[in-house]
């Protein structure tokens, strides 16, 4: 027994069935006070975003047919991060107490005396059939659900899962872990009485992007799934119910369900078009080319600042550049009421709601996200003998501030950081090309210039891939570097970038 003045707790909390937002609101307040995360192989990664930054992230997966990940050495280890005081989140696939042998890591922490308590999760025994459109109930059809292990039952020896008793069911089988017994499972069932026609459907990465459903029946489900290349994890479901799929059928079918489409913005940034992306169905591959890189010294930047409201007009370009500032704002000690005697205008409506999240409204938002825009709405106002501060990035379009200069502004350009190739960018586009993409997003110049000077084999290797660019300046860089630019957004911000990719797909899909 460890000393309980010295003794953590152990958090055993459910994940969910893959998509990271299944999680529950109480996952994740425990995973943000979190000292050691333990995680399973299948896991969204994204989950531990929501861990400290100082945590200990403990990946131990159980491979197939490997033993290095025991369950007893993953007992240790919950128990011994416990012992040492720390607070142990054990991030566990689905529900921790549904085949997720929580209750033996339970025992270990009993035993030692290790205070634990349980976070239920969604299991995918039930969410990755909703997700493919399968209810698992439906009145009239089917009144009852089992769930079920596929790994255990199948031989003489082994009673565990009572396959007879469970072909006599009428009602839905839900079976995890079923995969390489799936042709056993199928023959079992039918030797126990359950009808060769009964429709099955075996799902594969469900809730997640790379979601595949395969339908058949009972006697060939297994053949149809190893002809289209299934492998696990999948979630198989016996039952009446699968035959509702096509009128239930929901995730599988939003416009952009499974096309690979690569997100070049820099890495703060790429969430948000990704977000999109993925509500849309789309497989985003975040591939940043742009990193922002501090500068060495903030002494203008800080002297710009202090006297802030020796200008007329603030004009932030970028959500980049509203960070840069606010950062710079908060080590001074200052807030947004810094910005009292200025007006503020942004360039985009994603930048104008930044500013929001920091207090600051602005007076003129560019209804698109390009330097054009905003200087039309300048021009509409007048802007002659009024002082312009124009914080942003070391290299910048000329376009605006050279705008400003000749409405008669006097315009002071602010550099607060510089964009550079990320490290390794290289080797990682290479794989994510190799493997395939539907489409390559550009939101700016600079994203297409990195990319194509990542390139291997110059803008020829980019020829058979779909390119979409957010608005004309945009386009017209792809092209001066020998680009055909496929997909062009009709308003200059990310929703009609994604509008301008849905459109693409429906049009090449209608007949």
């Amino acid at each position: 027994m460890v000393n309980p003045r010295e003794i953590g707790i152990v958090y055993l909390v459910g994940a969910g069935p893959g998509d990271s937002g299944l999680i529950t609101i109480r996952g994740i307040e425990r995973l943000q006070v979190a000292d050691v995360v333990v995680y399973d192989r299948l896991i969204n990664s994204e989950l531990l975003g929501h861990a400290p930054k100082s945590a200990d992230l403990i990946d131990v997966g159980k491979i197939p047919g490997s033993n290095k990940n025991s369950q007893e050495k993953i007992n240790t280890i919950i128990v011994q991060k416990a012992s040492e005081g720390s607070t142990v989140v054990r991030l566990k696939g689905g529900d921790p107490f549904v085949f997720g042998r929580g209750a033996e890591e339970v025992q270990s922490l009993v035993d030692a005396g290790i205070p634990f308590e349980v976070v239920p999760g969604i299991t995918s025994a039930l969410a990755v059939p909703t997700y493919a459109g399968i209810p698992m109930t439906r009145r009239g059809v089917s009144s009852s659900i089992t769930i079920t292990t596929g790994t255990e039952g199948l031989e003489k020896s082994s009673r565990e899962v009572p396959w007879e008793v469970l072909a006599k069911t009428q009602g839905t089988l839900s079976i995890l872990m079923g995969w390489e017994h799936l042709s056993s499972i199928s023959a079992a069932l039918q030797k126990g009485g359950r009808p060769a026609d009964t429709p099955a459907a075996v799902i594969q990465w469900g809730t997640l992007d790379q979601q595949r459903t395969v339908i058949g029946t009972l006697s060939n489900i297994a053949v149809h799934a190893e002809q289209q290349g299934f492998s696990s994890p999948v979630v198989i479901v016996i039952g009446e119910v699968v035959n509702h799929r096509e009128e239930s059928q929901w995730f599988d079918n939003r416009p952009l369900f499974g096309k690979r489409i690569l997100v070049t913005r820099s890495r703060t940034q790429a969430s948000s078009l990704s977000k999109l992306l993925r509500s849309k169905g789309a497989h985003p591959l975040e591939m940043p080319t742009i990193e922002i890189q501090p500068l060495t010294s903030y002494t203008e930047v800080d002297e710009a600042l202090r006297h802030i409201t020796d200008y007329h007009w603030v004009v932030f370009t970028s959500t980049n550049a509203v960070d840069a500032v606010w950062g710079r704002i908060q080590a001074m000690g200052k807030d947004a009421r810094a910005f009292h005697g200025n007006k503020i205008a942004a360039v985009g409506s994603a930048t104008g709601e930044h500013l929001n999240k920091h207090g600051l409204v602005p007076d003129l938002v560019a209804s698109e996200s390009i330097s054009e825009s905003l200087l039309a709405s300048f021009e509409k106002q007048g802007v002659t003998g009024q002082r312009v501060l124009l914080p942003g990035a070391e290299n910048r379009r000329r376009r605006l501030p050279c705008g400003l200069k000749e409405m008669g502004a006097e315009v002071h350009e602010l550099t607060l950081y510089r964009t550079v190739l990320p490290a390794s960018a290289k080797q990682r586009l290479g794989r994510i090309l190799d493997q395939g993409v539907d489409v390559i997003t550009f939101t700016s110049s600079s994203t297409v210039q990195n990319l194509v000077a990542l390139l291997d084999g110059g803008p020829e290797q980019l020829a058979s891939i779909p390119l979409a660019c957010i608005g004309p300046v945009t386009k017209e860089a792809a092209e001066n570097l020998g680009l055909n630019v496929d997909i062009l957004a009709g308003k200059a911000n990310i929703d009609g970038l994604v509008d301008a990719i849905t459109t693409h797909f429906a049009q090449e899909s209608t007949p």
